[in-house]
């Protein structure tokens, strides 16, 4: 099964830099190994993520999804001081809710596209 997940910042603050996507991905990807699944697809801007996970039906997305934001918060904020003024109330970075799609077929590519075109900080555009 394939899910498309999008996670915001709290209050949508412009937090992120190439240099935390960057390592927030192999974050994801770590996690994503944990619970069987694969990170097939990510990429972010300033003030939220894209992912496309392959995961197993056993797995359940909220699950996932805790997981996901609960190991990338706590460990960039660990790994980057600079962030810590965006940890508000509770000391969290990403917003409550967050969005999950199934996706599988042609519309797999379209997402992966979408995903892929985003304007990731310090890249200027969409990475080719």
């Amino acid at each position: 099964m394939h899910v498309h997940l999008v996670f915001v910042t709290k209050f949508r603050h412009k937090v992120f830099a190439d240099r935390h996507l960057t390592r927030m991905e192999q974050v994801m990807r770590d996690v994503c190994a944990d619970f069987e699944a694969e990170l097939v697809e990510f990429n972010g801007e300033n003030n939220h993520v894209h992912l496309v996970v392959n995961f197993p039906p056993k797995v359940a997305v909220a699950r996932l999804v805790n997981s996901l934001k609960g190991v990338s918060s706590r460990r960039l904020r660990q790994e980057f001081p600079d962030l810590v003024r965006h940890y508000y109330r509770a000391n969290k970075l990403w917003s409550g809710s967050y969005f999950a799609g199934s996706v599988g077929g042609a519309p797999l590519s379209v997402v992966k596209q979408y995903i892929d075109q985003q304007n990731r900080p310090g890249q200027g555009t969409a990475r080719a």
